[in-house]
C-alpha cells in the first residue's frame, strides 16, 4: 500500500498595507474630534472615507497628510513612520482637500512644476504636466492665472498636482465638489487607474453612490469613531438589511440622529 503526502501549496505573500493606521486619536481640548481608528489600505486598494458632517473625516485625512499632530496613535504610509520618518512618509502620498489652497499668483503650468519640484522631482515635467492638463481638459488654461480660474478648475488643478510626483497612497477630500460630469469621470478613471498599478487610494466623500461603485470597501465614522467597515456584502450582513439595500440605506441607518419620541 503506498501513501501520497497531501500536497502543500505555497501561501501568497501578502503585500504590506501602503497605509496603516493604528489606534489614531485626536483631541482639541476637551473635544474628541477622533477617537481609537484603526485601518490599512493595500496597495491597489480603494477605500471610502464616509460619515455625517462632523464625524471626523477631514481629520482623520489631515492627521495622515501631516497637516495634524494626533494626539495618540501611530500612522505609516508607504512603511514610514509619519512621527519620526517624516520626510520618507510625505514623499509616498498626495493628499487632494476638499478646498484647494493654491499660490493664486502661478499660472496653472508654473503651479505644477512648482509642486513637481518641491518633490524633488526633476525628469519628465513637461510631458508629464502636458498629459494630466489634457486629461483633466486643462491644457488650453495652462497660462492661466490660478486666481482666475473657477472653483471646479481650482479642483482640477489640485488633482494635478496629486499626480506630479511618485505617490503610493493618494487621498481625496471630497474631490467631485464642483467638477463637471466629465471630468468627474475622469477623475474616477485616474483614481482606478492608479490602484491598478499598485497605488493605495484614500477617499471621503458625501456622494454615496459614487463611493459605492468606485470602492473596494468602505470605513463609515461617527462622532469620531469607526463604527462599520468592510466590502458592501460585509456590510449588508452585519446591519442585516437584505441583499439588495444600498450603500446610503446602510449609512442611514447606522448614522440616524433623529430622535426617538
Amino acid at each position: 500500500m503506498s501513501y501520497l503526502a497531501d500536497t502543500v501549496q505555497p501561501a501568497i505573500p501578502v503585500p504590506p498595507p501602503l497605509l496603516a493606521v493604528n489606534g489614531l486619536h485626536k483631541y482639541y481640548r476637551d473635544f474628541a474630534a477622533v477617537q481609537n481608528v484603526s485601518f490599512a489600505v493595500g496597495p491597489g486598494e480603494i477605500v471610502g472615507l464616509i460619515g455625517p458632517n462632523g464625524a471626523g473625516k477631514t481629520t482623520v485625512l489631515r492627521c495622515i497628510a501631516g497637516v495634524l499632530r494626533p494626539t495618540a496613535g501611530d500612522i505609516y504610509c508607504a512603511g514610514y513612520n509619519l512621527a519620526t520618518q517624516t520626510r520618507e512618509a510625505k514623499l509616498a502620498l498626495s493628499l487632494v482637500p476638499e478646498t484647494p489652497n493654491l499660490y493664486e499668483l502661478l499660472t496653472i503650468r508654473e503651479h505644477l512644476r512648482f509642486v513637481h519640484m518641491a518633490y524633488g522631482e526633476t525628469n519628465n515635467f513637461d510631458t508629464l504636466a502636458e498629459g494630466l492638463l489634457q486629461q483633466l481638459d486643462l491644457w488650453d488654461k495652462k497660462d492661466a492665472l490660478i486666481t482666475t480660474l473657477s472653483k471646479g478648475m481650482k479642483q482640477k488643478v489640485a488633482v494635478a498636482c496629486a499626480f506630479m510626483h511618485s505617490s503610493r497612497l493618494f487621498m481625496f477630500d471630497e474631490p467631485l465638489i464642483g467638477i463637471d460630469p466629465a471630468g468627474q469621470r475622469m477623475i474616477r478613471d485616474m483614481m482606478i487607474s492608479s490602484a491598478a498599478a499598485g497605488a493605495a487610494v484614500l477617499v471621503s466623500s458625501h456622494i454615496l453612490d459614487t463611493v459605492e461603485h468606485l470602492c473596494h470597501r468602505v470605513l463609515i465614522l461617527d462622532h469620531g469613531m469607526v463604527i462599520a467597515a468592510g466590502n458592501l456584502e460585509e456590510l449588508r450582513a452585519g446591519t442585516r438589511m437584505g441583499d439588495d439595500v444600498s450603500l446610503e440605506d446602510i449609512f442611514l441607518a447606522l448614522t440616524d440622529r433623529s430622535e426617538t419620541p
